[in-house]
């Protein structure tokens, strides 16, 4: 790898502040691209979580259908578990603390108060999780009914919240989050309750403490049970901000102990009597004694729903028959003319609901190949990609192969993105029934699928429809709670088929060893792979700066517009904040007449949590700020602009997941050490396809990050429920 000389020096720069001390260790990071899951990962441009889901303006987003589908979901979700067959009678060997904590969650599924005192560190002797009733199948919900948005609060509504807020000396602003997240009678539930304030995100513990304060005066104390629920549910939050599900009873106690609150047993039995979270037994995998320790998980309902709803999902296509469209012998043929992992592919869809497929970027052949020869065959076949840069990128392959193929007469490459194929917006549309009108589902960049997402696509399926999850196992995993597709890796419920299609040249040579934990140099001829050493952050930015604007260009051939940055966070003296500033002003000065931004400014525009679309500004008039996202029209409403809209020529890892660009600058500052890991680098690092450049100021960070900091762990609840489901389907099949 060559080394361009080093510039001179600037200031040092400092960090954004780290997270708050008490908070339970759920993977997050400061800047917010850390081993787990971003706090701001792309979630808008503010900083923390508390970007906007843009619901409630006039119109209906793409986003917002999204949303809308999702609760709409969610209420079907609901509706069904509350059918579900009564208590199943287990854990007859169960005494002593084991016995206790079953009985706890038992009493919260039935509607009734838990016994105080249960969620203590356990250790006793379990049983397996009882198992599930067969779901019930549903159709999915229609267009019309993904489209009955909520109307915003009303005006009065947030005027009398706005009051209270004065009263209470919070930030007024906040009226109309906080009017929208109570519903009618805002006013009076947050004076009867001003913790309910740490429901709108990025308000903090503290915060909601000093407006009780101001509104209770002497009522008001550490002690209050009111505070001890909302605090438990704001943990909550916070862990599936980082990747969580659930999280174990010890350690939500042990964060709220922390927090200052005296009891924090009887403030979880609280929140649990009153049905703000839910209580699970877990039973994971026997350990090296022979035991199964039972685990009595928390978590808020909407994930724990969304993760049953999923793992009833996956088994009715596990242990479905699939539709046929050609016979096996012609899905043989097909596999013969492939090779390698490409016919295994074939083979393992052929006559399986539900496969696996992992690779890198050159294994998108197989899937693409996998495509055509389904819809040769008849069936009704599309891809899904995460966002539109992967969507753009699948749907030149697969135009490439028809290409090789010779002429086909196929409209339109059959490609969406996942929230377009959800939301109606793209995709082959639905059925009477409301599921997809499709027989096979080719989901790429899997790893980025969330619960919710992932429930609500499998909830999607027709009955007898495939589902090929397919995806590189080693990037960052999902914005959004959960870890949908490593779970099913370590499940092994289902055939996965490993590409054995290498990616080619330095780039790829560098990407696989960063994968198997080395950082190892490479020849690069081509300079495809240049290290660019700086002493701090300040030289950090100004060597970004000199890359994009004049070196990439000018010695790689890759214009301004179809190079990257990419750095481990917003905040910081070389975070995506510093960096863009820097860049706007060499590539695009201007006054920023509209919130910052002018004509012709690259942005990343983020309508959702976890959502990053790239595009660039067109004008800006009475509506709000036009926007062009890979090709489509997009407009931002004025209010919407602060939360929705970043400058977009240095993204995070998390935003830049999913995409490819002919050139990436990485800029690795030296305060990014503690937010590097092995996910973060392989991910960044392979987000190139021709030229990489790495302004490397960690020194030995980088390769201690890759060899030695794997992804942090996630807590869900998905491999206990897909372990029961498949040992029921075993034993339902043996008996009948």
């Amino acid at each position: 790898m060559s080394e361009p000389e080093t510039t001179e020096h600037s200031g040092p720069g400092n960090p954004d502040p780290g997270p708050e001390p008490g908070a339970p260790r759920t993977g997050g990071t400061t800047d917010g691209e850390g081993r787990g899951g971003a706090a701001e990962s792309g979630d808008g441009p503010t900083a923390g979580p508390d970007a906007a889901d843009g619901t409630g303006t006039a119109g209906l987003s793409e986003a917002e259908a999204e949303l809308a589908a999702q609760r709409v979901e969610r209420e079907r979700i609901e509706q069904r578990k509350a059918a579900r067959r009564g208590p199943i009678e287990s854990g007859g060997r169960l005494s002593g603390k084991a016995a206790d904590l079953l009985a706890a969650v038992r009493a919260v599924e039935s509607g009734r108060a838990p016994a105080a005192g249960v969620f203590a560190e356990p250790g006793a002797e379990a049983v397996p999780p009882p198992p599930v009733p067969e779901p019930v199948r549903r159709p999915a919900p229609g267009l019309a009914e993904a489209a009955a948005v909520p109307a915003a609060p009303a005006p009065e509504t947030i005027g009398s919240v706005r009051r209270v807020l004065g009263e209470g000396g919070a930030p007024e602003t906040l009226a109309p989050r906080i009017a929208a997240a109570l519903g009618e009678g805002a006013e009076e539930r947050l004076r009867a309750d001003p913790w309910q304030l740490l429901r709108v995100r990025g308000v903090r513990p503290e915060q909601a403490d000093g407006f009780a304060r101001a509104l209770l005066g002497t009522e008001c104390g550490p002690d209050d049970e009111r505070r001890g629920r909302a605090l438990t549910v704001w943990l909550l939050e916070q862990a599936a901000l980082a990747g969580h599900t659930a999280l174990g009873a010890p350690e939500l106690t042990a964060a709220l102990a922390q927090r200052a609150v005296p009891d924090p047993e009887a403030a979880l039995h609280g929140t649990l009597a009153e049905g703000e979270a839910l209580a699970f037994q877990d039973a994971p995998a026997t350990d090296e004694e022979g035991e199964r320790p039972v685990r009595v998980l928390v978590g808020l309902e909407r994930y724990a729903l969304a993760e049953e709803s999923l793992a009833d999902g996956l088994a009715r296509l596990i242990g479905s028959v699939p539709r046929q469209s050609g016979s096996s012998e012609d899905w043989e043929r097909a596999a013969a003319s492939a090779r390698g992992s490409a016919a295994e592919l074939l083979r393992a869809v052929a006559g399986h609901g539900l496969v696996l497929h992992t690779g890198g970027e050159a294994s998108r052949a197989e899937p693409a190949r996998l495509l055509g020869e389904a819809r040769r065959l008849g069936l009704r076949a599309w891809a899904a990609a995460h966002g539109p840069l992967g969507r753009d990128g699948f749907a030149e392959l697969l135009r490439r192969s028809q290409e090789a193929d010779g002429p086909s007469g196929t409209p339109a490459p059959p490609v969406a993105t996942v929230a377009g194929l959800l939301s109606g917006a793209e995709g082959p549309g639905r059925e009477d029934d409301g599921s997809l009108a499709l027989d096979l589902l080719v989901v790429l960049d899997a790893p980025q699928l969330d619960v919710e997402s992932a429930a609500l696509l499998v909830e999607s399926l027709p009955d007898g429809a495939r589902l090929v999850l397919a995806g590189d196992p080693g990037v960052l995993w999902s914005a959004g709670p959960g870890r949908v597709f490593a779970d099913l890796l370590a499940a092994r419920v289902c055939p996965c088929v490993a590409s054995r299609v290498p990616d080619p040249g330095p780039l790829g040579e560098l990407v696989s060893g960063i994968g198997a934990g080395e950082l190892s140099e490479v020849a690069a001829p081509g300079r495809e792979v240049v290290i660019v050493p700086v002493r701090d952050a300040g030289e950090a930015v100004h060597r970004t700066v000199q890359l994009v604007a004049d070196s990439v260009p000018r010695a790689i051939g890759v214009p301004v517009e179809q190079t990257t940055v990419i750095t481990p966070g917003h905040g910081g003296a070389a975070g995506t904040r510093a960096l863009n500033a820097a860049l706007k002003a060499r590539l695009n000065p201007g006054p920023g007449r509209f919130g910052g931004f002018d004509p012709g400014d690259r942005i990343a525009y983020s309508p959702a949590p976890g959502r990053t679309l790239p595009g660039h500004v067109v004008k800006a008039d009475a509506e709000g700020l036009h926007l062009s996202c890979s090709g489509a029209p997009v407009v931002v409403p004025r209010e919407l602009v602060e939360t929705q809209v970043r400058h977009g020529w240095a993204l995070t890892a998390h935003q830049a997941v999913g995409g490819r660009w002919p050139a990436v600058v990485v800029v690795l500052p030296g305060d990014a050490a503690r937010a590097l890991s092995r996910p973060w680098v392989y991910t960044a690092f392979g987000r190139a396809s021709r030229h990489l450049s790495v302004v490397h100021g960690a020194e030995q960070a980088l390769p201690r990050a890759v060899a030695e900091v794997p992804a942090e762990p996630r807590t869900t609840r998905l491999p206990d429920l897909l372990r029961t489901q498949t040992q029921a389907a075993e034993e339902e099949r043996a008996a009948g």
